[in-house]
């Protein structure tokens, strides 16, 4: 397997050894070893949940910088949906735009804007009688990797288009070499990110290589945003292109809001998704069209690099809501065509692939044997899954025991067995003395 990417960073002198982020960490992982979380990169999905849980914030997120914006001749921004609910709805869209264009981005193309073009295609799609069932939305990065690493069976279930914020960046590139005459490497496209998964789909090396050149986190940059704002004059030219239907997106339900008439599930936070994939892969959520899976809780409003409390976002989303025409939004009459309809589909030589996270032993017979070695302590282990042994349950530890990074005495409850039958041994020599060390009791 080749070098993979990785926003999410452990900052070590902060991390306490608790096991906070082992715990939730959906697929598992962390290890605490010698006193510090370690990650280990073929598991990560770079989700964020441990960023949201560990409470001395020893994880944090590698994004791109204002300052990158200095090595291309032309800047574009492309904001997410959820920049939007950072902001008191009294600040309008327009003016978000206009004051990332006062930081030195010289055009800005909304995200949203390619939201309605995947959200047509999408309806378009969902009329494809060959399609299987369900369809799993692949706007989510943390979600299309949780599916590489943990349910590999349901990766053509996935939608086959790219995200908006790709779909978005190939627009903005074509559009650019062709109006300015610049090469690509000339033409910088910066998303402005709510998670660290978007930072990790742009810059892995394993996949498609992305149109986006980098990706800088909302909380990076929200500050000198806010306060390029009150300079803006509100006669400002109008910026805004997205509507609502775009817009939606942020919030969990935006993506599948125009799929009405089927049979859709709209499931948010990592464990939930994880638990909902895993119903899936039973069978027992068979009769549903359509699943728009969000790792973040309530959806983008929720990601690891926003600044405000999701519900907050939630609320201040809604207040945009009602404030925008209502019914205005693309139809399937606008059905993407020319160079629109090429950058939505994902292209078959860079689908999807399974990254298998456990491979025992690249000999099939050591590897049936580490199987019957996990087998075997998990029957001596005792299932607490309590995580005090750095491992975030017993099955994990069994695991790490089979592959040589562990021991059986790291579980504190073994330990303690070790301990008590050392002590009670002890006890039984001592009271066996050879008759010329017993002392004499007369």
């Amino acid at each position: 397997m080749n070098d993979y990417f990785h926003s999410v960073r452990l900052i070590s002198n902060r991390c306490k050894g608790c096991v906070s982020c082992a715990k939730r960490c959906p697929t598992e992982a962390i290890r605490i070893r010698s006193g510090k979380a370690q990650i280990i990169e073929s598991r990560c999905i770079d989700c964020g949940e441990c960023i949201r849980r560990c409470p001395t914030h020893a994880k944090t997120a590698v994004t791109d910088q204002l300052a990158d914006l200095a090595g291309y001749a032309y800047n574009v921004a492309l904001p997410a949906p959820a920049l939007y609910a950072q902001f008191s709805a009294e600040i309008s869209i327009n003016e978000i735009l206009a004051g990332l264009l006062k930081l030195g981005f010289d055009e800005v193309f909304e995200v949203a804007q390619a939201a309605e073009l995947v959200s047509v295609a999408i309806h378009d799609y969902m009329d494809r009688p060959e399609r299987l069932r369900p369809v799993i939305s692949s706007a989510c990065p943390a979600v299309v990797r949780l599916i590489q690493v943990k349910f590999p069976e349901l990766i053509e279930h996935l939608l086959p288009f790219n995200a908006p914020v790709e779909v978005a960046a190939r627009i903005v590139r074509q559009t650019c070499s062709q109006k300015l005459h610049l090469t690509p490497d000339q033409i910088g496209i910066w998303f402005i990110t709510p998670c660290p998964a978007k930072m990790t789909a742009i810059k892995q090396s394993n996949d498609l290589k992305s149109a986006i050149s980098g990706a800088i986190g909302i909380s990076k940059i929200y500050s000198d945003l806010l306060k390029a704002i009150p300079s803006i004059s509100s006669e400002h030219t109008v910026l805004q292109k997205s509507t609502w239907q775009g817009i939606g997106w942020a919030m969990a339900g935006g993506e599948s809001g125009s799929l009405h008439e089927l049979n859709t599930l709209v499931v948010y936070g990592i464990h939930s998704v994880s638990n909902a994939l895993e119903q899936v892969v039973m069978g027992k959520l068979s009769g549903l069209d359509y699943i728009e899976a969000l790792a973040c809780a309530g959806g983008c409003i929720g990601g690891a690099l926003n600044v405000e409390d999701r519900f907050v976002a939630e609320h201040r989303m809604k207040q945009r809501k009602r404030k925008m025409p209502f019914g205005q939004k693309r139809t399937l009459q606008d059905k993407p065509t020319g160079y629109e309809q090429e950058v939505l589909i994902r292209s078959k030589q860079h689908a999807v692939e399974p990254k298998p996270v456990l491979r025992l032993d690249e000999d099939i017979i050591k590897a049936m044997s580490k199987v019957e070695e996990i087998e075997a302590m998990m029957k001596r282990l005792p299932g607490f899954d309590c995580g005090l042994c750095g491992s975030p349950s017993c099955y994990t530890l069994a695991q790490d025991i089979a592959q040589g990074m562990a021991s059986e005495t790291d579980c504190i409850f073994k330990l303690r067995e070790k301990v008590r039958d050392l002590a009670q041994t002890m006890i039984e020599l001592a009271n066996k003395l050879p008759p010329s060390l017993d002392k004499d009791t007369s």
